[in-house]
Parts: C-alpha cells; sequence; structure tokens
C-alpha cells in the first residue's frame, strides 16, 4: 500500500494509518521510518500502538515538503506478542509530492542593472 503526501511546499500533512484487529487477542505495533527520506517523517503520536481485540486502532505519520523533489521512505509495522497473539508486519510506501508553490513573501528591491 502507499499514503501519499500531497500539497504545497512548506505545507505540514499528517496522515492516519488504521489498523483493525480481528482477532480475539490484543495486538501491539512497533512502527519504524526506513528509507532515503526516512528523517524528513516523523510519528508525532509515537511508534507504539496497541488495538484491543475486534477494534481498531490509529499511528500518525507527519510530513512537511521542505524540497520540490518527491521524498520516499517506507513505514514498517512489527507485531509484539501480547495475550499470546502475533500480527503480521505491515508495510506501507510513503511518497509525496509538490501540488503547488505559494510565496511566503514578497520583497522589493532597487538596483541598476549594470555598472560600467
Amino acid at each position: 500500500n502507499t499514503i501519499e503526501f500531497t500539497g504545497g511546499l512548506h505545507a505540514t500533512i499528517v496522515k492516519q494509518v488504521q489498523l483493525r484487529n480481528m482477532n480475539s487477542s490484543t495486538l501491539a505495533y512497533n512502527a519504524i521510518l526506513v528509507g532515503r527520506d526516512a528523517d524528513d517523517f516523523s510519528l508525532p503520536k509515537g511508534n507504539t500502538v496497541t488495538i484491543p481485540p475486534t477494534r481498531e486502532g490509529f499511528i500518525n505519520v507527519e510530513f512537511t515538503i521542505r524540497f520540490l523533489h518527491p521524498a520516499e521512505a517506507v513505514l514498517i509495522l512489527i507485531s509484539n506478542k501480547v495475550d499470546g497473539a502475533n500480527g503480521a508486519t505491515l508495510t506501507f510506501s510513503l511518497k509525496s509530492e509538490v501540488k503547488s508553490i505559494d510565496p511566503l513573501g514578497t520583497m522589493k528591491c532597487r538596483s541598476p542593472c549594470y555598472e560600467l
């Protein structure tokens, strides 16, 4: 699965990954960000999520678009044993795309075109 972060340059985008537990046991996951631009992505609410039986849990991924080139990373969710249950390891591809460039401000200046 791919999670896309699209927006304007310098925008901060938060995506929420929904995890469902269909088991009768509690599941817990540790999240890890890896890849070329992994340092540009963050997990603002922590890197662990615990999901009660037959419920759902969420993990937030945050990204601030700082460059024009697309950023790429991978979110890996590794299961921890809780109540004897072990979930599957999950991976998500994270990609960014700049959709617009809005100026942060404008500046006026006067200067001669050239001097002899």
